[in-house]
């Protein structure tokens, strides 16, 4: 469900689109009224619907109607509810993991969906390396060997007990697998047909409108209030603000007037589960691998300029959850001690004690992020630091981390399971997800440790991790997102705030309600 995203309304990244079969299958027509029809706004990019490499909090949104895994999301709270998979044992030494699974469930072309199909879908992922997400599968037997070719696929701790069981052998405990079950990434996809596991199908995808259609096969299908759902594509906030006011979308995911909006006690505002930070990225020779540098840097960073137009500004790296220990970050700046810092790193890579150093900080090509930076050129100066700022376009900017070897880049992470682990992840050595090319054995210790235990233990050791982290100081935290929808609850029911702006779409439905708009003219 993410690689990392820059918050919506902030930066739109291409990204390939991916589908998988053009041969749609689109549901029976019945006595269903027009009306039940659901049309929301979006950011307009280039959809990449591949479960396995998708990157985009909007691209997830789609996805959660199309693919299904063993389990999904619940509307309100977003724990793990049976999808696909109606039980599971657990063994005693918790390492075994035996999923029984509906024997009612097809594709959307009426293909069964098996255990089969199951093990299929996750050894692709494993073995594709665009699949950001597949290194979270770590944590079953042989999965990493799997990833990294340095094993086959029989070695894989994913066994097919019968048609409708499987089973999966954990290195280690890790109370949190059903929470990752229930991402798109680790959906149930059939490769062969390109049919959708999902309560919708896809219908039509072009470069203005997504259309979903009920999926006739789903096993769910009498629950399914919505017979389409029409995603449009556009970043132009007034005419979304203009759709949204004379009725012709019924929710705004995207950007918007909010002063112009009449209703305004349907605009939405919660914070996310997720953090914009700086990070480091370590490439060979850089003098950014000296963390007494890089200490230096973050005690002398213009903390309350970075975070001065925050609405929740971010001292650290996780978002804060209820019952995760405090970790200590950066609050305050401090330019003398960053100085000190900096004189003794210099001794420590051999180099004058008057030297330059420059640092290229390669950011999103908007006025945003060039004030955020010219603010750090600014307090590094002083260091004796020249930082070089190069705009790189917004649409190429994500896919461009990875084949350039600049020196600081910027993120912002949606957490895609409520666990400090969501945002810890990023940083574990040979994780998909670590562009940063650091690199910890404590701070992976740590992480294994911390799947052994389902109380207290396991977030004061991930806690741990993430005070090691900010300690090597990876990264510069500026802030946690907010999403700001618009929608109106009386009409539309089955959405929640959620910490993941996430919002299933199996559980949408539409009330009866008397049109309330008054008879305006919108200019």
């Amino acid at each position: 469900m993410k690689f990392n995203y820059l918050t919506k309304k902030v930066v739109a990244v291409l990204a390939t689109i991916f589908i998988f079969n053009s041969s749609f299958i689109t549901a029976t027509e019945s006595e269903e009224s027009s009306d039940k029809n659901l049309t929301i706004t979006c950011m307009k990019h280039n959809y990449n619907l591949n479960p396995h490499t998708s990157a985009y909090v909007s691209e997830s949104q789609i996805l959660v109607g199309l693919y299904e895994g063993l389990f999904s999301y619940d509307p309100i709270t977003l724990d793990p509810l049976y999808a696909i998979a109606k039980n599971y044992r657990l063994s005693r030494d918790k390492k075994r993991w035996t999923f029984e699974l509906r024997d009612d469930a097809k594709f959307s072309n009426g293909d069964p969906i098996t255990a089969h199909d199951v093990k299929e879908s996750w050894l692709r992922l494993i073995s594709n390396p665009q699949a950001v997400f597949s290194s979270l599968f770590d944590i079953i037997k042989g999965s990493k060997e799997y990833r990294l070719n340095k094993a086959t696929e029989d070695e894989v701790g994913i066994y097919i007990v019968d048609d409708y069981t499987i089973a999966v052998h954990l290195k280690s405990p890790a109370s949190h697998l059903p929470k990752i079950l229930c991402m798109p990434a680790f959906s149930v996809i059939d490769f062969a047909n390109g049919a959708f596991s999902g309560p919708y199908l896809l219908k039509s995808i072009d470069q203005n409108t997504i259309v979903l259609e009920k999926n006739p096969f789903y096993y769910d299908y009498d629950k399914i209030d919505l017979k389409t759902i029409t995603f449009i594509q556009c970043n132009d906030g007034k005419e979304n603000t203009y759709l949204y006011n004379t009725g012709k979308a019924d929710w705004l995911s995207d950007d918007y007037e909010a002063k112009s909006i009449i209703k305004s006690e349907d605009i939405r505002i919660s914070a996310q589960f997720g953090t914009q930070y700086f990070f480091f990225k370590l490439n060979e020779n850089s003098p950014l691998n000296c963390v007494t540098l890089r200490q230096a840097l973050l005690e002398a960073a213009p903390w309350k300029t970075l975070r001065e137009r925050t609405y929740v500004p971010a001292t650290t790296f996780v978002y804060p959850l209820a019952g995760y220990p405090a970790v200590e970050g950066y609050v305050f700046t401090d330019t003398q001690n960053g100085i000190l810092l900096a004189k003794d790193a210099r001794k420590e890579m051999s180099l004058n004690e008057d030297e330059i150093i420059t640092i290229n900080f390669a950011i999103p090509d908007y006025e945003f992020y060039k004030k955020l930076a010219q603010a750090l050129k600014e307090a590094w100066s002083p260091l004796g630091i020249n930082l070089e700022i190069t705009p790189v376009p917004s649409s190429l900017y994500l896919d461009s981390i990875e084949i350039t070897n600049y020196d600081l880049y910027t993120y912002t992470w949606i957490g895609d399971f409520a666990d400090p682990l969501a945002f810890l992840e990023l940083f574990r050595s040979n994780s998909n997800l670590n562009v940063s090319k650091w690199s910890s054995s404590e701070y992976d210790n740590l992480l294994d440790q911390a799947a052994l235990f389902t109380d207290e233990n396991h977030a004061k050791l991930l806690a741990k991790a993430e005070q090691l982290l900010l300690d090597s100081a990876m990264v510069l935290p500026i802030q946690h997102p907010v999403s700001a929808n618009v929608i109106n609850l009386e009409a539309i029911g089955g959405w929640s705030i959620n910490s993941f702006d996430i919002h299933p779409l199996k559980w949408l439905f539409k009330r009866e309600t008397q049109d309330s708009i008054p008879n305006v003219v919108l200019k």
